[in-house]
């Protein structure tokens, strides 16, 4: 088995692309050693000691290097762990604990929005499938939709993306350009 790995924008952290499917739909992102218990491939590689952050995506899975930590040092031990996982054909998540379901908590959303607005949210999710998720998903990340009001939209990153330091311009610049080009009633963007 042969792993491929690439460079993200975030320097911190570094995407493998193990060549077959890591979550069959949606992402999964483990911000902490205790949130990486509900995967075992998750909790091998918090428990190198050295990352601060696992994110699953569809065909990859990017990790963030704790900061100090080289990836010259860090690189090979995250290749064994994928390595020995996909190998092995092991369970991506643990039985029992629900680890594969996501469910958005009821608080996602970072404010209340109106009935009044379903067609523009409706055209800002369409955007944000259609191009902005693939683009952010090919440096390694993800980004959720978290609401809009009154012309501002918000949405969280995920994966390399969050704590990158280009994440604000992408925001800004990049994906607050694109809904305001097709959605006229977007003002701004905010991350959540």
């Amino acid at each position: 088995m042969f792993i491929e790995t690439e460079t993200t924008p975030n320097p911190s952290s570094l995407k493998f692309l193990p060549q077959r499917a890591v979550m069959g739909q949606g992402t999964r992102e483990f911000a902490s050693p205790e949130a990486a218990e509900a995967s075992p491939l998750a909790q091998a590689i918090f428990d190198t000691g050295e990352v601060t952050n696992v994110f699953f995506g569809s065909d990859f899975v990017t990790v963030t290097a704790a900061p100090g930590v080289s990836w010259s040092d860090l690189k090979p031990i995250v290749l064994s762990v994928l390595l020995d996982h996909f190998v092995s054909e092991a369970p991506l998540f643990a039985p029992g604990t629900a680890g594969g379901i996501s469910v958005p908590a009821e608080d996602d959303m970072m404010v209340e929005e109106s009935a009044e607005d379903a067609d523009i949210i409706a055209q800002i999710n369409e955007l944000l499938e259609t191009r902005v998720r693939p683009a952010v998903a090919g440096d390694g990340g993800d980004i959720q939709y978290r609401g809009y009001k009154e012309g501002v939209v918000y949405l969280q990153m995920q994966g390399a993306c969050a704590g990158c330091p280009s994440s604000s311009a992408t925001l800004k610049h990049g994906i607050e350009g694109l809904l305001k080009h097709y959605v006229p009633e977007v003002v701004e963007v905010r991350e959540a």
